[in-house]
This record gives structure tokens, C-alpha cells and sequence, in this order.
């Protein structure tokens, strides 16, 4: 009987340790087996807030007005999801797939979202209050009117992406990549741009006061009629930029040296003792 016994324990431990390795295997290949009952509460009811969903796939999900916050989204699948004005307010979204996702007006306020991918995304009128959008893709995304005040976009990539009235207020984006982005009226007042490339940037009226742009690229740009008053230009590079109409009026760092390989023009407003060529009719305008 004891040896039955002992064998019978000698099977449970076993069988445990079984389950709780598949559990860990799972765990880390991304196999979940528990998030079924949630999604479908999201499908049925639209709301799924403090939710573990990492490594779910929600791809081509149609949920406008979805409720997501606070919930985790790590590694989920989110590809060409539909959800506009969606609530993704300090959800967990890094490593997120939503390429070609829609969500337009939704609230990211707080979202941590790492590595994500957002590349030819959807997030018009969307906010980004204070969201940790370090290392993601937005290349080609359609961010016009967003905003992004606060946010943290390090080494983030936006190339070709359109910023038409996107606010970037305090935002940091040192090293990000915006090279011919469509960023007409957008404001970076008081943004951190260091190192990063804006190369052929489509900026016309966008506001940069009081911007660290230093080390930053901007050959090719059109700046025209924008305000970058009191933002900091040292060995920011603007060759054949475009500044017609442009106010740097109370500027740091900005040398006539670099200031001779950009043009302007009558109503370019210039600190005391630096000039500007005017631009030719073939001048270059970001594209």
C-alpha cells in the first residue's frame, strides 16, 4: 500500500513539474492558452480593461470606441485592427504589431509602448500625452493633428510620415528619424530634437521656440514662414534649407557658417550680424 501510495505522489510531482514547464515554454514562444475568454468579452462587449492579452491575436479586429486600459498588450497582433477613438490610456502595448491598424482618435495618454510598430498606421487626432514611444515605427503613419506633448520618442522612426498640425510639445525625440515628413503647422515648442534627422522635413509654419535642434538635420527642409525663435541650432546642419519667412530671431548656436548653405528672404527675421542669400526660384522645398 505504501508503495502505491509513493508512486501515486511520484506521479503528481511529475505531472507538475510537466505543467509547469509548459507553462514557462508557453510563456516565452508566446503560446497562450487563457486569453480566448478575453478576447471574446472584447468582440462582445468592446471593453477589456486591465486585461492580460500579450500575444493575443487581435488582427483586422473591427472595435471602434474599444475599451483597452491599463490592459497588457505585449507582443500582441494588431495588424490592420480597426479602432478608432479606442481607450488605450496606460496600457502596455510594447513590441505591439499594428501596422496599417486604424486609430484615429484614440487615447495612448500614458501608454508604454516600446519597440511598437505603428508603420503606415492610422492615429489621426489621437493623443500621446506622456506616452513611452522609444525605439517604434511610425514610418508612413498618418499622425496629422496627434498629440504627442510629453511624450518620450527617442530613436524613434517617423520617415515619410505625415505630422500636418501634430503637437510635440516638451516631447523628446533626440536621435528620432523624420526624414521627409510632412509636418506643416506642427509644433515642437520646447522639444527636444537633438541628433535627429529631419532631412527634406515639409515644415512650413510649424513651430520650434525654444527647441533643442543641436547636431540636428535639416538639409533640404522647408521651414518656410516657421518660428523657430530661441531654439538652440548649434552645429545643427542647414544645407540648401529653405527659411523664407522665418523667424530665428534670439537663436543659440546658429553661426553665419552654417546659415551661408540655407537661403531665405526679405522677411526672414535673423539675429544681430547674420545674413542669409536669398533663394532661388529652384530652391529646394523638402522634396
Amino acid at each position: 500500500m505504501k508503495k502505491i501510495v509513493l508512486i501515486g505522489f511520484l506521479l503528481l510531482v511529475v505531472i507538475a513539474g510537466g505543467l509547469l514547464y509548459w507553462s514557462d515554454w508557453a510563456d516565452q514562444t508566446g503560446e497562450r492558452t487563457d486569453a480566448g475568454p478575453m478576447i471574446e468579452r472584447l468582440r462582445v462587449e468592446g471593453v477589456c480593461e486591465q486585461c492580460d492579452l500579450r500575444f493575443a491575436s487581435l488582427r483586422e479586429l473591427d472595435l471602434p470606441q474599444a475599451r483597452l486600459a491599463r490592459s497588457v498588450l505585449r507582443d500582441a497582433d494588431l495588424k490592420y485592427a480597426r479602432l478608432p477613438d479606442a481607450d488605450f490610456a496606460k496600457a502596455d502595448l510594447q513590441r505591439a504589431e499594428m501596422e496599417e491598424a486604424d486609430v484615429a482618435g484614440a487615447n495612448f495618454t500614458g501608454a508604454l509602448m516600446l519597440a511598437s510598430d505603428l508603420e503606415k498606421g492610422r492615429a489621426t487626432g489621437a493623443v500621446f500625452r506622456d506616452a513611452d514611444i522609444r525605439n517604434a515605427d511610425l514610418d508612413r503613419a498618418d499622425l496629422s493633428g496627434a498629440d504627442f506633448s510629453d511624450a518620450d520618442l527617442r530613436n524613434t522612426g517617423l520617415k515619410r510620415s505625415v505630422l500636418t498640425g501634430a503637437v510635440f510639445r516638451n516631447a523628446k525625440l533626440d536621435g528620432a528619424r523624420l526624414e521627409r515628413a510632412r509636418a506643416a503647422g506642427a509644433d515642437f515648442t520646447g522639444a527636444r530634437l537633438p541628433q535627429a534627422d529631419l532631412d527634406r522635413i515639409q515644415a512650413q509654419g510649424a513651430r520650434f521656440v525654444d527647441a533643442d535642434l543641436r547636431g540636428a538635420r535639416l538639409s533640404h527642409a522647408n521651414l518656410t514662414g516657421a518660428d523657430l525663435a530661441g531654439a538652440n541650432l548649434d552645429q545643427t546642419t542647414l544645407q540648401r534649407t529653405n527659411l523664407s519667412g522665418a523667424d530665428l530671431t534670439g537663436t543659440k548656436g546658429l553661426r553665419q557658417s552654417r546659415l551661408s548653405t540655407a537661403c531665405g528672404d526679405a522677411d526672414t527675421r535673423l539675429p544681430p550680424g547674420l545674413t542669409i542669400a536669398p533663394c532661388r526660384s529652384a530652391a529646394p522645398a523638402g522634396e
